[in-house]
């Protein structure tokens, strides 16, 4: 069965190869994406290792060293690496299709829940319970951030030139204000001038001697990736093409969505290094610039996206959907939510296929290149400054309720006003780092802890 299967799914081979006679075929494939897809929980961490576990210890469809071949091209390309890795092996193993599939039923189950979750906040986020239950949210996400700038850190910053570079960005950012595609761009312009002083991120040795199903198959068809590589390209300008649509058509007409549109395509080429280290720039944009929800709000969607499966970058569904529901145009309300949600949905995932498809045929050269590779590890450097940074301003807004300019010729930033600390707050976050690090109860369980915390101390009067 799995070998007929597999002959009416392959694009490239027109019979079955006796080495590659026991690989999946495309329905049992996407059937285990839909899976993962569904309980993808835990952030990107979590995320690649439940892909590892199912498609190399479990199932053996694809080798471990292969695996991290992978993975390393994919945490150097802009946007969410996990989702990203699920589309490079979907198109690995069954061509442009197995790759849309792959991507694809990583993210839609959590979007269809964040879009519930976004519609509920919207309607209902005012009453006091509701707003009980996000004010604990919003204290757990603070130390979450924590915990993904210590877990970056430890794989990226290796050697004092790394450390130099992390705290460089960090002030940048913080004390300086510049722009984050401008960090992002400095750093990887330091690293491609000095490659060997920064190492590239590594995600574990491979083992050998392995003998996953694909390998198999590759080994009898060595030219299995090129092949499939016209497949690849072909999607991926059509990709970018599907990426340029909504953005030809509501550009000329200016206003909320055209803004939506422009501002996460925007988003989609820059989110090195994942969620977290893009969101900081993402929250002052959609607060301070465009209006479109407040720094609290802010932390409540990134605690929404932290509870649902796949992507962190889905809390851009969030502020797309709150930008939507809050304009004042023909869409509003909560069918504006949605539009907005989908518009923000749909620019920022449609490029994250381009890359992989385009890129992933040269996988090749990209890694033997040491400039470009030198470069990319300093980017991964600059990465762990971004998400302190984010830490910070996150942490400041939800422990202080005032916060005060402080300007000093070039350099200016934000500091709290000690009187205004909420001990409510700085409880919660205290009981959510206890959970996390002291009794390791993970993000989910975490999340629920805090949020019934909140709820508690509502009660209490004290929130």
């Amino acid at each position: 069965m799995a070998e007929t299967q597999h002959s009416q799914n392959d694009p490239v081979q027109t019979s079955p190869a006796p080495a590659a006679a026991g690989m999946p075929g495309f329905g049992e494939a996407a059937w285990l994406w839909l899976k993962i897809g569904c309980l993808s929980f835990g952030g990107p961490a979590g995320q690649i290792a439940m892909l590892h576990h199912e498609v190399v210890d479990r199932r053996r469809w694809i080798s471990n060293r292969r695996f991290l071949h992978a993975l390393n091209f994919c945490s150097l390309l802009p946007g969410p690496e996990a989702q990203q890795l699920a589309t490079y092996l979907g198109w690995l193993m069954h061509g442009a299709r197995g790759g849309v599939v792959a991507g694809g039923l990583f993210v839609i189950p959590g979007a269809l829940v964040m879009m519930v979750l976004s519609a509920i906040y919207a309607l209902y986020g005012t009453v006091p319970v509701i707003a009980a239950l996000f004010f604990g949210l919003k204290c757990a996400v603070l130390v979450m951030v924590v915990e993904a700038l210590m877990r970056v850190g430890k794989r990226a910053l290796k050697g004092p030139s790394a450390y130099l570079l992390a705290t460089s960005a960090f002030l940048a950012l913080f004390m300086l204000g510049l722009p984050f595609p401008l960090v992002v761009l400095l750093a990887g312009c330091c690293g491609l001038v000095t490659p060997r002083a920064f190492k590239a991120a590594s995600h574990g040795q491979a083992d050998n001697g392995e003998d996953a199903l694909l390998d198999r198959l590759m080994r009898h068809d060595p030219d299995h990736a090129d092949k499939l590589a016209r497949s690849a390209y072909r999607a991926g300008l059509v990709a970018l093409a599907l990426w340029a649509v909504p953005l030809a058509l509501l550009l000329p007409q200016g206003g909320v969505f055209a803004d939506i549109g422009w501002f996460f395509s925007k988003m989609a080429v820059v989110t090195f290094g994942g969620a977290y280290a893009v969101l900081a720039y993402v929250a002052q944009e959609a607060v301070n610039l465009y209006h479109w929800l407040s720094p609290s709000e802010m932390l409540a969607g990134l605690g929404l996206a932290e509870t649902t499966p796949g992507p962190l970058i889905l809390v851009l569904q969030f502020v797309g959907f709150l930008a939507g529901f809050r304009a004042e145009t023909l869409f509003q309300g909560l069918w504006g939510g949605v539009l907005g949600a989908l518009l923000t949905l749909w620019v920022t995932f449609t490029p994250c296929f381009a890359f992989v498809f385009l890129g992933a045929p040269m996988i090749e050269k990209a890694q033997n290149n040491p400039r470009l590779t030198g470069a990319l590890a300093a980017i991964t450097c600059a990465v762990v400054g971004v998400i302190a940074n984010l830490a910070l301003w996150f942490g400041l807004r939800v422990l202080f309720g005032e916060m005060a300019l402080c300007h000093w010729g070039i350099v200016s930033f934000e500091w709290p006003v000690l009187a205004s600390l909420n001990p409510a707050a700085l409880l919660i976050a205290a009981l959510s780092a206890a959970s996390l690090f002291g009794l390791k109860l993970g993000i989910v369980r975490t999340l629920a802890l805090s949020s019934i915390a909140g709820l508690m101390l509502h009660w209490g009067g004290y929130v």
